[in-house]
Formats: C-alpha cells, sequence, structure tokens
C-alpha cells in the first residue's frame, strides 16, 4: 500500500472582487458578497468591506479568515492609538499602519488582497492599494482580487490615470462626479461577473463624502 501522508494547508482562496476610486470629494469602494472555495459558493451574502475608522475603510480579498484577524489587529492598534493621543487616525496613517502590520507578516504573510480609501491631509478622495506583503501606492483607482484582471483594464482606459513618473507629481484623484464613478463600477463588476465564476450575486458599494458614509447595493449574476 502507497503510505498516505497527512498535510496541512494554511491558506484558502475565497475568491471576490473588490474596486476602490477616489475622486475631489468622495471615494467610492465597491465589493461582491459571494464568498467560495473551489467550486463551492460558501455564502452569497458576506461583506467584503471593513470600517476602520470614522472615515477609512478597508476592502479585502483572499483569505477571508486572514482578513478578520488583520481586520481585528488593525482595530486593536486604532484603538491603542486613540487612547493615546485622543483623536482618530488619519486615512495616510492607516495606509502606513496596514503596510508595516502586512510588512511584519511577511514570513507567513496574511493571505489577503487589500484596497484602503478614505481623504489625505487636503480633504481629497484616496486609494491605497496593497499585495500580500504590505507593499504599496496612492493611486486614483484600484482592483483586487479574483475579478482584478479583468476590470483594470477597463479602468485604464476609462479614467487615464496620469503617470507616477511624470514631473511635476500630477493628482492621482479621477476628474469623474460621485455619480459617474458609482456607474463605472456598476458596469465593470457586471462585465466581470460575465467571465469569473467566484464574482457575482451581489454588489456592495460604500460611498464616503463629507456628510459620511452611505451605502448601496446592486443584483449581480447569481450562477
Amino acid at each position: 500500500m502507497t503510505k498516505q501522508q497527512a498535510r496541512f494547508e494554511p491558506y484558502d482562496f475565497n475568491g471576490g472582487t473588490c474596486v476602490a476610486i477616489a475622486g475631489a470629494d468622495y471615494c467610492v469602494v465597491a465589493a461582491d458578497t459571494r464568498m467560495s472555495t473551489g467550486y463551492n459558493i460558501l455564502t452569497r451574502d458576506y461583506s467584503k468591506i471593513g470600517k476602520l475608522a470614522d472615515k477609512c475603510l478597508m476592502a479585502s480579498s483572499g483569505f477571508q479568515a486572514d482578513v478578520k484577524a488583520l481586520q481585528k489587529v488593525l482595530g486593536a492598534k486604532h484603538l491603542i492609538y486613540q487612547h493615546q493621543h485622543n483623536k482618530q487616525m488619519s486615512c495616510p496613517a492607516m495606509a502606513r499602519l496596514l503596510s508595516n502590520t502586512l510588512y511584519y507578516k511577511r514570513f507567513f504573510p496574511y493571505y489577503t488582497f487589500n484596497v484602503l480609501v478614505g481623504f489625505d491631509e487636503e480633504g481629497k478622495g484616496c486609494v491605497y492599494t496593497y499585495d500580500a506583503v504590505g507593499s504599496y501606492e496612492k493611486v486614483g483607482y484600484s482592483a483586487q482580487g479574483s475579478g482584478a484582471k479583468l476590470i483594470m483594464p477597463v479602468l485604464d482606459n476609462q479614467l487615464k490615470s496620469p503617470s507616477p513618473l511624470l514631473l511635476p507629481a500630477q493628482d492621482a484623484v479621477t476628474p469623474l462626479t460621485e455619480a459617474e464613478a458609482i456607474d463605472v463600477v456598476k458596469d465593470v463588476f457586471a462585465s466581470a461577473t460575465e467571465r469569473d465564476i467566484y464574482t457575482g450575486d451581489k454588489l456592495e458599494i460604500v460611498i464616503v463624502n463629507a456628510d459620511g458614509i452611505r451605502r448601496e447595493y446592486a443584483e449581480l449574476r447569481k450562477d
């Protein structure tokens, strides 16, 4: 008989797609609500968007157990910061904290692919996009997850972000209005669900602006 060896696999990929767009006075972050493993759908109503501070949100795809662990660590560090400084952490500070937190775990990383949205020091919308080990960049728009390869070319074509190599540096925020950004998000998700089996069911859209945070929902393909 062939000897069977037990294997421990610490990671899973639960699929899903996240998209974020920053404007002059708003941020839009969206994610589908399907959570899968392999060819099985575990739930059709799972939110991938978490609130880290008053006007700072993180959307994550990848291994959702690691996402929950990461959110818990960030929440604890943010609470310590509030006790020490008597104020909420700014979005650029939270972006650096997230980068450091991911980098400290680089030898056994959180299997998460994150986008962080909020407002910068000038009050403009900002999007930070990450890899699994903490390398990050401030951009005008981003997509992460299983449908990102389908969505990013469309965003590049429609939004045409200025090159980070241009001097003097140009602002990364997109020229879209809030309503136009929401329409673009709905369109790219409707397209991605046609080709990506890990994206679908329902679209959760969170809009951050001067009035606060509001949520919208749209239906996606369920097959």
